[in-house]
């Protein structure tokens, strides 16, 4: 975890619900990234990430500021009309986007640009799996682009299984990109193929493992179960929670979207936090906004 040093980060929260359901924005496939292709969606991605630099500014905390790409990859892009050619140029382009946010607020403790990564599936189910190998393949163009555009970081958010996490862990090694890797889990504190996260950690560092792992996509009430007493907890360095407890399966047939209780998120994100030692990412996920993060850091 030597690139986040001793400070902590303010990160975002959960793009896709935020613009669907708090701003009425469509988005085609759940991607968010397509609006970087025009003035007036540059301008709504501009909004959004300002307030979050603004939290970090009011924590006194570093921001990182990760790009809106998780379904920028070839599956995803392919149903939105993006060749690998056209998902290079946005991919890029992302992190230029995200460089001129830095510029504008140099004021802060220090900012990051990462750019991040989605599944090559659903974020959700474990669905047909790849090797290690293939994922490797799948993701290396999208952190080249990554590197290309002079990212600091990368972090791959919603894996539901270590196969996809060793791939993209051999590919961002491959274009010398610091890597991080967040895991989702159930209710009970497992992945969607069933292993627990601890053991789902221990798998992937087993093989060198990522700068740090984060966990994404789940209510701090579902990651504790997932957590051995004398497992792996100090690799945890960024948590990105949902704020309803609902199941993935609950959320996925909801209409409206569960915004739950800031104060309640924080009341459980406090207990979590004593059993992650070494946490220095913290933002929001689905149905997460700048109100729940900047509850989550008290400010």
């Amino acid at each position: 975890m030597d690139l986040l040093t001793d400070r902590r980060w303010v990160t975002d929260g959960g793009l896709e619900t935020d613009l669907i359901f708090n701003q009425g924005i469509d988005l085609p496939e759940f991607a968010a990234f397509p609006l970087l292709e025009d003035a007036q969606g540059r301008e709504v991605l501009t909004r959004y990430f300002d307030g979050f630099a603004d939290i970090a500014r009011r924590a006194g905390a570093g921001a990182l500021m990760e790009t809106p790409t998780w379904r920028a990859n070839p599956d995803w892009g392919a149903r939105l009309g993006y060749d690998a050619a056209a998902l290079d140029r946005v991919n890029r382009a992302s992190v230029a986007f995200m460089h001129e946010r830095r510029d504008a607020h140099g004021d802060l403790d220090g900012v990051l640009v990462g750019g991040t990564l989605g599944p090559r599936g659903d974020g959700y189910v474990s669905g047909e799996r790849l090797s290690p190998e293939e994922y490797a393949d799948y993701h290396r163009p999208q952190l080249a682009s990554f590197k290309a555009a002079d990212a600091d970081l990368a972090t791959v958010l919603t894996l539901v299984g270590a196969d996809e996490a060793l791939g993209v862990v051999a590919a961002a090694r491959d274009v010398g990109l610091p890597i991080a890797v967040g895991f989702t889990v159930e209710t009970d504190g497992k992945l969607a193929d069933g292993t627990p996260l601890w053991q789902a950690i221990e798998e992937v560092d087993a093989a060198g493992g990522p700068d740090w792992f984060v966990v994404n996509c789940a209510h701090p009430i579902h990651v504790a179960p997932g957590l051995e007493d004398d497992g792996p907890r100090h690799r945890i360095g960024g948590f990105r929670p949902n704020a309803s407890t609902l199941s993935h399966a609950e959320l996925d047939e909801a209409e409206e979207l569960d915004e739950g209780d800031p104060a309640e998120l924080r009341s459980s994100y406090d207990a979590l936090a004593e059993q992650l030692p070494e946490l220095r990412v913290l933002g929001g996920c689905c149905g997460t906004d700048a109100r729940h993060v900047a509850a989550l850091w008290g400010v």
